[in-house]
């Protein structure tokens, strides 16, 4: 069970009630993460810049490559509720997961998403090279700070002890010794 409930809509702050309508108006869901967070609606939406981010990489990097990058942050960071949700969007794509061939971009940034969780302090230089020679400073910078919320929400998720989404549930990794 979390250790924070989620938000009951009848009785929340007129501010959290806005909040959360506006997230169902925006992305027609809403998660217990979510609903958790909106204890805090500032909290809400700073988190909720994933999704500016993640449109500002989009004309550079396909939705494949940013789902891949987000669940390799998420499996490194042993987070269930991220590495399932981002699982599920996975499949919801059409994607396979369970023998999943990236391309040569989508494996630098797996490998980029995997060693800044490792350790941010040192993320190899050769990787960085191979980041560099394949976007430009901006896209870096949307890149370093989109695995930033990615991170911070791995964070919240584990800290918080979120309670998986049950429509979740179904897409939990078979061996999820890594995502637990």
């Amino acid at each position: 069970m979390s250790r924070i409930p989620p938000i009951d809509y009848a009785t929340a702050s007129p501010e959290a009630r806005a909040e959360h309508d506006r997230e169902l108006e925006l992305r027609g869901r809403m998660t217990n993460m979510k609903r958790i967070m909106l204890h805090s609606p500032a909290a809400h939406r700073i988190y909720a810049e994933w999704f500016t981010l993640r449109d500002l990489l989009r004309p550079t990097l396909s939705d494949r490559a940013i789902l891949l990058f987000s669940l390799a942050i998420s499996e490194a960071s042993h987070a269930l509720v991220p590495s399932t949700f981002f699982r599920r969007a996975l499949v919801e794509a059409g994607q396979e997961l369970n023998a999943p061939v990236p391309t040569a971009d989508e494996a630098v940034l797996i490998d980029f998403g995997k060693a800044l969780v490792a350790n941010a302090n040192a993320v190899p230089d050769e990787l960085w090279k191979k980041l560099a020679t394949r976007y430009d400073e901006a896209t870096l910078v949307n890149l370093v700070a989109f695995a930033g919320i990615m991170v911070a929400t791995t964070i919240f998720t584990n800290v918080v002890e979120v309670d998986l989404d049950p429509e979740l549930e179904r897409y939990v990794a078979v061996d999820h010794t890594t995502t637990t």
